[in-house]
């Protein structure tokens, strides 16, 4: 049963709107499932408030497709956190199917991208965290915004099945775009961040806000977006070159809207 705090204890303050990074920390979690008898598959996943097309609320879980391919079993680990009464944190993992018993995938992966979406019920704090589905970026969000190569983005992940602390919450990373040219996404659906990935980032999110670089002739853009998510590190051989492969947002945008049966 999933643990929520005692009615007398408010809910957690959701940041303000353009605070991507505080709101992504809080959407984010663990997933993991055990491999052995002292190891286990780690990845890492974000929630995204997507409503069906009669406007009825749903949240989606977004993640590396190969994430959830290589948990063969039925039932994963969705790594919950809980608000205590003393303003502390408990990791609070709690069971996430995902196959039936035919040992189907309960999740929809986007036809071309290492991009796996599954709707799921999430406690109502990770409910609220969620994150519009709006602040996935569109193919025009790269140059609106004139980001592009060196330019900083920020990442989130659980490296090797590491958390930023005891309750469970991802650790924050930032690297700067490595590769040219970023667009059309239809030619070019992946880029390169310089920064050093681990198995357990895959399926985080990697994301621009004001922090990491002001909108040009404005003290402060209106707005922040997720630019894609983690797919993989790059390796020549047994060499890690420190750079991570990012799928662009784009295709996480098209296999939610998978979700929905054509009319």
């Amino acid at each position: 049963m999933i643990q929520v705090p005692p009615a007398d204890v408010p809910p957690p303050v959701a940041p303000p709107v353009w605070d991507l990074t505080v709101g992504l920390i809080e959407a984010t979690v663990q997933l993991d499932q055990p491999s052995g008898p002292d190891t286990r598959t780690v990845g890492t996943g974000f929630l995204i408030q997507a409503e069906r097309p009669d406007g009825s609320p749903r949240i989606v879980l977004v993640t590396a497709a190969h994430v959830l391919e290589r948990m063969e079993d039925p039932d994963a680990r969705i790594g919950w956190r809980t608000a205590l009464p003393d303003g502390s944190w408990r990791f609070a993992p709690e069971p996430l199917t995902i196959r039936d018993d035919a040992g189907e995938p309960l999740w929809t992966r986007h036809p071309d991208r290492d991009v796996a979406v599954m709707e799921i019920q999430a406690p109502d704090a990770f409910a609220r965290a969620a994150i519009p589905l709006g602040w996935l970026a569109d193919r025009n969000a790269f140059e609106a915004w004139q980001v592009g190569p060196g330019d900083e983005l920020l990442s989130l992940g659980f490296p090797r099945g590491l958390s930023a602390n005891r309750a469970g919450f991802p650790i924050l990373r930032v690297g700067r775009i490595a590769s040219y040219p970023l667009s059309p996404v239809e030619a070019f659906p992946t880029f390169l961040l310089d920064f050093t990935v681990f198995p357990g980032n895959s399926g985080g999110p990697v994301f621009w806000t004001p922090s990491a670089r002001k909108r040009p002739g404005t003290t402060e853009p209106d707005n922040a977006f997720i630019a894609g998510l983690l797919s993989q590190e790059v390796r020549v051989g047994e060499d890690q070159l420190d750079i991570g492969v990012v799928t662009h947002a784009v295709f996480i945008r098209e296999a939610i809207s998978q979700l929905d049966p054509l009319p």
